[in-house]
């Protein structure tokens, strides 16, 4: 024990962190100062820095109050309001001090440039701060030597430089750049890292960036958040907490194509020392069209027509692969092949190895990934833009294909590697996909084959009544002909499938409340009853809590389903940030943050409020 509680003292918790990033990628802050991950210059690209996977060879941007006689200072961590621009402020017995962590975020194309600041001040007394920058580039795999240019401190490794310049003198040891300084009160430093130009001579250049550039790119960056935020129709209880999560979510967009990544981290694992760790830096089309769903909630329509426009044009309908006209996730640019790696020279976060990048899920058959989107399409329909012709098209093929494809066994929306099984909520959402294709049919006079659309969908509901309850459990289960419960059995009145006050669904939210639900936390499935062909185990899953959330307020259980939320609430991190899972004592697992969960949030808020009046 003594060995892994001592390598978990060199890792913060997962849930320590905040995230800065400017549509194109991000950086994860530790409460202590430290840049611990940052890939450059996409979500998906290598890391500069990754001492969250190996924090000896990973690399990182630290950034600290000088511990006064060994005492380091006691921290705080915050988003200046209403914006993604973070805040790390430092205690000291002589001063206070703080780091404003931020992205600017450039319009215009993707080859404008990206650039991370780190503007430290003092706002009482004096303080000594010291910096240690050490990128390692191509996931720690790529050497990489320093050399120093009026100033500025430029690494160069054989795929990328980048520059570092700052307002302080900056020394080096060949590989890694050290800073030491003091501040007095109103007195700032500036640390910018940028990629290295080329001059008109050809030679290198280097972008500095003086104090009052630093002061304009703040303010720059400040403007665009909340003018980004200042769209939310959202007025309800829960304000702060829902604005947080959309500006999370927003973060997580890639702004060149319209990609939503299902988290900006890899391989953090959903137990320390275990080996589910998976790479999810890539779009999952079931995250990404819940996503257009809160977002459309709260106004953003925007980001649902590029995400829209982005997935059109991914559909393949001659394709002829076992997933079909859709694979269930892509490259953020729409790439299809993600091949899956694992870098055995990192330890993994907290030695949880193996670390991966790619993934091999790519492949599965998921049928429910249909309902996501053509449910988000309508929502669409509704609420942005009527659907141009093109759009419909593309619908009718996808539907047409759900109508001929939705009998069979596929992987379930929890990617187990246990096998194809005749999952309940793939079948819901293939109804949903049809259903919500007539429901748009309808409303707008398109034309489709009604009778054979509606015939199918009716072959689906009758098939889940019949074959998804069992009178064993008295609840809908996970798959065909088996008796396990499944978290993912919630969507039943969320996607209106069945009635929230129908004796059948009454009888099922007992018997989750009963299995799976503990203190408002809530597992996917219970992984003894229902082999997932996965070693070790998991921890509850936070998007499931906030389903559960939904399904009480549906069903009239307006007390219940405050309590839970509120309950959820209290594991955000300090910003209000959540990973994918919570573990047995309330510490989150699982990449970080989570699109999912912060979606799961959003809407669960959005429909409380909306039943409490």
């Amino acid at each position: 024990m003594g060995h892994s509680s001592g390598r978990q003292s060199r890792y913060l918790p997962i849930a320590d962190h905040g995230l800065i990033g400017d549509l194109r990628t991000v950086a994860l802050v530790g409460s202590n100062g430290t840049i611990d991950w940052y890939c450059y210059p996409s979500f998906d690209s290598p890391s500069v820095f990754a001492a969250l996977l190996d924090a000896d060879r990973g690399g990182a941007f630290e950034l600290a109050a000088v511990p006064l006689n060994g005492v380091p200072a006691r921290t705080k961590q915050f988003y200046f309001p209403d914006t993604n621009v973070l805040i790390t402020r430092f205690f000291t017995d002589e001063g206070l001090g703080e780091i404003q962590d931020f992205m600017p975020i450039s319009p215009g194309p993707a080859a404008a440039r990206h650039r991370l600041i780190r503007r430290v001040v003092c706002v009482r007394g004096t303080i000594a701060f010291q910096a240690r920058v050490a990128p390692r580039f191509g996931y720690g795999t790529e050497p990489h030597r320093v050399r120093m240019l009026d100033g500025a401190a430029i690494f160069e490794a054989p795929a990328l430089a980048l520059a570092l310049t700052a307002t302080v003198p900056l020394a080096d040891d060949g590989r890694d750049v050290r800073a030491r300084f003091t501040l007095h009160q109103g007195r700032s430093a500036v640390f910018a890292l940028d990629q290295v130009g080329v001059g008109p001579d050809g030679r290198s250049a280097v972008l500095g960036c003086p104090t009052q550039e630093a002061e304009h790119e703040f303010s720059a960056t400040v403007a665009y958040w909340r003018r980004w935020l200042a769209a939310s129709r959202y007025r309800g209880r829960w304000r702060e907490m829902v604005h947080r999560s959309a500006l999370t979510l927003k973060l997580l967009t890639y702004s060149p194509t319209g990609a939503i990544v299902a988290a900006p981290t890899t391989s953090l694992p959903e137990q320390i020392g275990g080996t589910r760790n998976w790479d999810y830096r890539y779009l999952w089309v079931r995250d990404a069209a819940f996503c257009v769903y809160a977002l459309l909630r709260l106004g953003f329509t925007e980001e649902a027509e590029a995400f829209m426009g982005f997935l059109t044009r991914l559909i393949d309908v001659r394709a002829d692969r076992p997933s079909g006209p859709l694979q269930i996730m892509y490259g953020i640019d729409g790439r299809t092949d993600l091949p899956e790696r694992e870098l055995d020279h990192l330890e993994g976060y907290c030695g949880s190895a193996p670390v991966r990048v790619g993934n091999a899920a790519a492949t599965q058959l998921q049928l429910d990934i249909y309902g996501a989107l053509i449910d988000s399409v309508y929502l669409y329909d509704k609420w942005g833009q009527p659907m141009s012709s093109d759009h419909w098209e593309a619908v009718c093929a996808l539907v047409d294909w759900v109508c001929e494809h939705w009998d069979q066994p596929d992987e379930g929306i929890w990617e187990t590697r246990g096998g194809a099984k005749r999952f309940l909520y793939s079948r819901l959402m293939c109804w949903v996909a049809i259903e919500r294709a007539i429901r748009t049919a309808r409303r707008r006079g398109l034309p489709c084959p009604l009778t054979d659309w509606a015939a199918t969908r009716d072959a689906i509901y009758r098939r889940i009544m019949e074959r998804g309850w069992s009178p064993a459990r008295q609840a809908f289960v996970q798959h065909e002909d088996d008796s396990v419960l499944d978290a993912a059995v919630l969507m039943m009145p969320l996607a209106k499938f069945i009635s929230p006050t129908d004796p059948k669904w009454s009888a099922t939210l007992n018997a989750l409340a009963e299995d799976l639900v503990t203190d408002s936390l809530v597992h996917r499935y219970d992984p003894n009853a229902s082999p997932d062909g996965l070693e070790g185990q998991e921890g509850t899953f936070s998007i499931c809590s906030f389903w559960y959330v939904e399904a009480l307020t549906r069903a009239g259980h307006l007390d219940e389903a405050r309590l839970a939320f509120e309950k959820m609430l209290t594991y955000a991190n300090h910003l209000g940030l959540y990973a994918e899972q919570i573990g047995h004592n309330g510490e989150q697992h699982g990449n970080f943050p989570q699109a999912f969960t912060h979606l799961g949030l959003i809407s669960a808020a959005f429909n409380l409020d909306r039943a409490l009046g």
